[in-house]
């Protein structure tokens, strides 16, 4: 039965847990003329129609939706957005893909994306701006393209560990004996975080021998950091807990962190691993078979741009993957960021196996 559970559960487990995940609520829709001119055949300047289009998003909350539906009608788009969870949409994608309904979907993270591509819902297209983009964040194949970033972090109690004294790296949790029991191991089932933060370290051991692509030292390694960590209780906000010293220690979101730390009025230390952090980035794409092709590209232009992603990360305190766009983000972003860098990680590899690495870690590592 326990099985059964885990499988339903391995495509809802992708959709963000964190604020890139908003979600479930249309945005409604935003009316404009378009005004873009462009060369008739008899060499007259005509304007270019923008035809409605559909977007499909899970970071439609917050206010977010109804921010991107002013601009774009500002910009002489019509757009009307759907928004439901990452895994609702990726599936609803997938279910549409013979007859699809969207035009562009954005939002979706680098491994709900990994399964659209291999699912042919996408279809390639690389905007001006992606060469704007941090490197390693957009699909190199071309397929989608970063807009905003979300890190998982390693955080800590600032009154129960100095820079000095807390761990330099996940793997430094279960390697101290110093930090056994003051960490909160993992939950896995419905939660992205967690499960990057286990994709952080099991990919370090990727062997194509190995059983799920990874050697056995990985798997004793994970076995470790749950064995030695504390137990997370159903229902309690970790940060709670990291703010009156119950476990110090775990992982926290770049895109909550603001707010956490208002309302539990602790300021949480970040670690800042060498080997970098796993980075969530939102993406945006176009729909493959999509009949407003011209409309949706050059909606995709205006969305990924410095001046629209940089005015969205001033207003929404997000950090944007656009390094042009970076500097109109607020301080404290930029000052979080200064000191982080993201790890490497192999998306489609992380894609094609997490589902399984899931099963495997509830089955018989947490039984």
């Amino acid at each position: 039965m326990l099985k059964k559970m885990v499988s339903v559960s391995l495509l809802s487990i992708m959709c963000l847990a964190v604020t890139a995940c908003g979600g479930g609520n249309n945005g409604g829709s935003a009316a404009a003329p378009a005004n873009t001119p462009s060369s008739s055949a008899s060499g007259a300047k005509e304007p270019v129609k923008n035809e409605k289009l559909i977007v499909y998003t899970n970071a439609n909350s917050d206010g977010r939706g109804e921010w991107i539906i002013e601009k774009a009608r500002s910009a002489g788009f019509e757009i009307e957005l759907v928004g439901a969870g990452g895994a609702d949409l990726t599936n609803r994608l997938i279910a549409e893909k013979n007859n699809p309904i969207a035009d562009v979907v954005f939002g979706l993270n680098n491994m709900l994306y990994e399964n659209l591509k291999k699912q042919n819902v996408l279809t390639k297209y690389v905007p001006k701006w992606a060469g704007e983009i941090e490197p390693g964040l957009n699909d190199p194949e071309g397929f989608y393209h970063g807009l905003v970033k979300q890190a998982i972090l390693l955080g800590y109690n600032p009154k129960s560990f100095t820079a000095e004294t807390a761990p330099k790296d996940w793997t430094d949790l279960y390697k101290n004996p110093e930090f056994k029991g003051k960490y909160e191991a993992p939950t896995l089932l419905g939660q992205i975080t967690p499960q990057l933060v286990v994709a952080g370290i099991l990919t370090r051991y990727q062997d194509p021998k190995g059983e799920l692509g990874i050697s056995q030292q990985g798997w004793n390694e994970v076995k470790r950091l749950f064995d030695n960590g504390a137990r997370a209780v159903e229902g309690q906000d970790f940060y709670a807990n990291l703010a009156s010293g119950k476990t110090p220690l775990g992982a926290v979101v770049s895109g909550t962190l603001s707010k956490k730390e208002e309302q539990y009025k602790v300021k949480a230390g970040i670690v800042s691993p060498q080997i970098g952090v796993p980075m969530i980035v939102e993406q945006v794409a176009i729909i493959n078979g999509t009949k407003k092709k011209a409309t949706a590209e050059r909606f995709v232009e205006w969305m990924g741009s410095a001046e629209v992603q940089g005015e969205f990360a001033a207003k929404f305190n997000s950090m944007p993957a656009n390094t042009k766009a970076a500097a109109k983000a607020n301080d404290s972003v930029k000052a979080l960021y200064a000191n982080l860098k993201a790890q490497p990680l192999d998306w489609g590899f992380i894609a094609n196996n997490v589902g399984k690495w899931v099963e495997k870690i509830e089955l018989q590592i947490m039984k």
